[in-house]
């Protein structure tokens, strides 16, 4: 079985990397973050007349009809460039929410118990229930959801946050096959991570290479040499589980890439801000804005507590010789 990327896979990630180059490049991330963040409508848009948000959807619904592997290929350049904003929730509620697949639309994701990033700018709520369910807000109750929600001081510059109040007293349309969504949302956010992960790992051998002490590059030094050899062996092994789950689709394995992709986003990034020494601290450097949004969505989809039970259980399934492959 050949699991290489085909050449339509490859071109497919080279044309988004050329996108955010063209359209987020440094300047305009660093603008969006020192703005407090929020959705850029107009490259939301542009990212829907291209097909991200419909990458999914049947070519006979209007989408693109691709599957599951490409979703997490864009989305590693997604957590590359640090674009912010609801790009999960809203590609997989492009089915069910108007707009949502052309671009017009912005569905926040929102989970019991946690505040709920990009809520002003919000066309819909996809809504994760404490029993597993999804539903879609909007309309009416989604315009008093949005009154009696209050803003709070949010650790990345790049998503807004609001205090909600009990997401059940909100109705909305349940939508089919919740558990799948969830799995498949856990994954995307695990790719953004995957590409976190990577960028950081790209900028601390760049200025390892370049900044010098001693008359020589820090690179050289062998401790600077272990923490970028460090990053390479947390961002690998989450690579090929992501890229694994992105094939089976099973929530198990999907569990197993996002706690991987997790530690590897977050430890890389502060790996990544040791490297630049008292530098990586400043405003005027990139890397705490990786690790900011890192442990912002390390917290989303799927936690690193909830990722840990669902592997535990499936330990337990095997240990116990139940049916082979069952999963939660």
């Amino acid at each position: 079985m050949d699991f290489q990327l085909s050449e339509d896979q490859r071109s497919l990630r080279a044309g988004m990397r050329d996108l955010l180059a063209g359209r987020f490049d440094r300047d305009r991330m660093r603008a969006a973050h020192e703005r407090g963040g929020g959705v850029d409508r107009a490259l939301w848009r542009e990212l829907g007349g291209a097909g991200f948000f419909a990458l999914r959807l049947p070519e006979t619904a209007g989408g693109v009809g691709l599957g599951l592997p490409e979703s997490v290929l864009l989305f590693e350049e997604i957590g590359r460039a640090l674009l912010p904003g609801p790009l999960a929730a809203t590609q997989l509620a492009a089915g069910a929410v108007k707009g949502a697949a052309e671009g017009e639309a912005v569905v926040a994701l929102a989970e019991a118990g946690r505040p709920v990033g990009h809520l002003g700018g919000a066309d819909a709520l996809l809504v994760l229930d404490g029993e597993g369910g999804v539903r879609v807000v909007s309309g009416g109750p989604l315009r008093r959801l949005v009154r009696e929600a209050r803003p709070v001081r949010s650790l990345d510059p790049g998503t807004p946050l609001w205090r909600v109040p009990d997401l059940s007293a909100y109705e909305g349309e349940v939508l089919p096959d919740g558990a799948r969504l969830r799995c498949e949302g856990a994954l995307l956010a695990a790719a953004e991570q995957l590409g976190s992960a990577a960028r950081s790992m790209e900028a601390a051998v760049q200025h390892a290479g370049e900044r010098e002490q001693f008359g020589s590059p820090i690179g050289a030094f062998q401790a600077v040499k272990h923490l970028c050899a460090g990053m390479l062996v947390r961002a690998e092994p989450a690579r090929s589980a992501v890229y694994a789950a992105a094939v089976t689709a099973d929530p198990v394995e999907a569990a197993g890439a996002k706690l991987l992709a997790d530690e590897a986003a977050v430890d890389n990034a502060r790996d990544c801000l040791q490297v630049h020494g008292g530098m990586g601290f400043t405003w005027e450097a990139d890397v705490h804005l990786r690790l900011k949004r890192a442990w912002l969505r390390a917290g989303q989809w799927l936690t690193a507590a909830d990722a840990e039970e669902a592997l535990a259980a499936d330990l337990a399934r095997a240990r116990d010789g139940r049916v082979p492959g069952a999963r939660m």
